[in-house]
């Protein structure tokens, strides 16, 4: 072999072996950015995942947080919820009875301490009865003013339940200032001044405001006002009498008994031993200040310029007793006869009118027993005129109770709606009857339904005298008539003469009233038709069917409207035409003027004008006075009326203002 071959071979082998172990290099590095990369996308993943918990972990805590917070939030504003409590309704029952348990010891201490203080023998013999009654009367005004906190008061038409609300209202107001000076411990003083002085207790008087609110509530409750008017009225001028009595026993007793015919008696007088009597001192002093107040005025003269004083301003009080009680008897007396003398006063003008008017002796007779009926029955009063002050609520629900059932029993309103009743219930008018009236003739146009409260009614022959039924409480008849049923085959006609026994008392439903609820009139009407398919009163071909005289009159009068309303547009229209006309003559007269050309003569003027008269047609003085009152400015009515004809109207306008915009150019 040769060198040189053989080197070459060498060479082949060594570029071999390099290139060898640059292809394990190239796949080391290979290897170790790969494991790098591995590792770093390890790294990665681990810090996304980290990243991932750590973000978790933060929301969850940042959820608990949240949490946490509200739920704070709800403790500290369930902390700070107002705190509702029993409230006490000043217009319920619970109310009105504290107010008279309260009122009993505001009585006690108004009558009893007065008289204590001024009569010694009750105070000593009765002691320990004073004693527990006086502070049994303190404790319940201390209960009061606990019952009061608790009372409630309307803030825009809510009752009011927070107990803070409350308080406050109840310690802001002026009563609070009064009971806290009436709950005063004045009785402390017994220590300084003995047991002989029960006036101290005086300032338990400041609770009589609690008295009058409980007869205030009391009058507007009871059934008979004007007799607990004066039992009140009574009871106030007693108390005044019971209060001056006792005033002028101590009075004498401070001159000295027996000192002179005017003051008490002595009590030592062995002539009138009674005199020195507890019972004696009380009805003496009792009937001397009823002498007084009542100005009767027989008692002995006083001597002492302090007796004048005294009797002065006792006469000055009596007076205005007096006065007091004749005006308040007096308008309780007219209050009570209120409703006869209103009443007697109609059928004075009644009785006043026949006999202007000359009506017969026998019809003046049934009308004034038309009217002692009315009285002696308790129907005299207009049940409208009664409730007008109450609101529609009110008046819905007293209705509903008085003649819901009454209207049920009508056969077309058994099964209707709640609602539907409740509007028909309101429109119900009374009425009486004597007897032999007649509430319809058979052929009569039917306006009104009958419902029989109480009496009897009778179906007759056109003779009046011949009976086929008697109709009884409970009954009704004219439902058909008044809704003039298409296809009936006696319209809106009476089919019988109905006349009244005796006397009766009916409901009436007019038709008008019925119609006002236009969701009834369809439900009655189809219940209507029912009843007179049942009874075979009603025509079921189309052709027999007449159009209601009332639709045609509707679209007539309508017609009519539309045809005067043109009318009154035409004449505006050519009035519009001539202004506008005479107005363009005017500017011409003056551009000729300017001009110097000749003047178009007034004659030739004034034939043009006649000319357009001529071709719009003569008028009447009449029918210009009308266009006058137009042209001065009456369009409003005009124009209202324009709306109700409707469409018509409208289109006519249209038309109308069309030629005013063409006569303008």
């Amino acid at each position: 072999m040769r060198p040189s071959a053989r080197l070459s071979e060498d060479i082949t082998a060594v570029e071999m072996d390099r290139q060898s172990e640059d292809d394990m290099e190239e796949q080391e590095e290979k290897e170790k950015k790969e494991k790098e990369e591995k590792e770093k996308k390890e790294k990665e993943e681990k810090e996304a995942k980290e990243k991932e918990e750590q973000e978790k972990k933060e929301k969850e805590e940042k959820e608990a947080k949240e949490k946490e917070e509200q739920e704070k939030k709800e403790k500290e504003k369930e902390k700070n919820k107002p705190k509702e409590l029993f409230v006490i309704n000043p217009a319920g029952a619970l109310y009105y009875n504290w107010l008279f348990i309260i009122t009993l010891p505001v009585m006690y201490n108004w009558t009893l301490i007065i008289a204590r203080a001024c009569f010694e023998e009750l105070q000593h013999n009765y002691f320990i009865y004073w004693v527990f009654l006086d502070y049994t009367s303190d404790l319940i005004y201390l209960a009061d003013m606990a019952f009061r906190t608790r009372t409630g008061y309307l803030e825009q038409g809510m009752m009011v339940k927070d107990e803070k609300l409350l308080k406050d209202n109840y310690v802001t107001s002026f009563q609070f200032r009064l009971d806290v000076v009436s709950m005063l411990p004045t009785d402390v003083l017994y220590l300084v001044f003995g047991l002989d002085y029960p006036e101290i207790r005086i300032n338990k008087l400041l609770r009589i405001g609690r008295m009058m609110e409980f007869f205030t509530k009391t009058e507007t409750k009871t059934n008979y006002p004007n007799l607990f008017r004066i039992g009140n009225l009574i009871m106030y001028i007693i108390i005044i009498i019971h209060w001056n009595a006792c005033l002028y026993f101590s009075f004498s007793k401070a001159i000295g008994f027996g000192a002179d015919d005017w003051v008490y008696p002595a009590l030592d007088d062995p002539e009138e031993p009674a005199f020195g009597l507890p019972m004696r001192k009380y009805a003496f002093s009792l009937y001397w200040s009823t002498l007084t107040l009542t100005t009767i005025g027989e008692t002995p003269p006083p001597a002492l310029d302090s007796e004048f004083f005294f009797h002065v301003a006792d006469f000055l009080v009596g007076v205005l007793i007096f006065a007091t009680i004749v005006g308040n008897i007096a308008t309780m007396i007219s209050n009570m006869n209120a409703a006869q003398a209103q009443f007697q006063s109609r059928i004075d003008n009644i009785k006043q009118y026949m006999q202007v008017r000359k009506v017969s002796k026998d019809l003046e007779d049934r009308v004034i027993k038309w009217f002692d009926y009315l009285w002696n029955n308790g129907k005299a009063q207009d049940e409208r005129e009664v409730l007008r002050y109450l609101p529609d609520k009110l008046k819905a629900e007293i209705a509903i109770q008085v003649h819901m059932d009454t209207l049920k029993k009508v056969r077309i309103f058994a099964d209707c709606e709640a609602g539907l009743l409740i509007e028909l219930v309101l429109k119900l008018r009374p009425q009486v009857f004597s007897p032999g009236d007649y509430i319809c003739k058979k052929g009569d146009i039917g306006r009104e339904m009958y419902i029989i409260k109480d009496g009897k009614l009778a179906v007759v022959a056109d003779d009046g005298v011949t009976q086929f039924v008697v109709l009884g409480s409970g009954s009704y008849f004219g439902e058909i008539s008044i809704l003039n049923i298409k296809g009936s085959k006696a319209g809106n006609r009476r089919t019988a003469n109905i006349r009244s026994i005796g006397y009766s008392d009916l409901f009436c439903l007019s038709k008008d009233d019925l119609m006002d609820t236009p969701d009834a009139k369809g439900m009655l009407e189809e219940k209507g038709r029912q009843i007179l398919l049942k009874d075979g009163l009603i025509d079921l071909d189309p052709a027999n069917i007449k159009p209601e005289t009332k639709e045609l009159e509707e679209k007539v009068n309508r017609l009519y409207s539309v045809m005067e309303l043109t009318q009154i547009k035409l004449k505006k229209v050519l009035i519009k035409h001539k202004s506008t006309t005479k107005a363009l003559k005017q500017q011409i007269r003056d551009l000729e003027i300017l001009s110097g050309e000749d003047v178009e003569d007034e004659e030739d003027s004034d034939q043009e004008e006649t000319k357009i008269e001529i071709v719009v047609g003569e008028e009447t003085k009449e029918e210009k006075e009308e266009v006058e009152e137009v042209k001065e400015g009456d369009e409003q009515d005009g124009d209202t009326k324009e709306d109700e004809e409707g469409k018509d109207g409208g289109e006519m306008k249209e038309d109308g203002k069309k030629d005013e915009d063409k006569d303008g150019q």
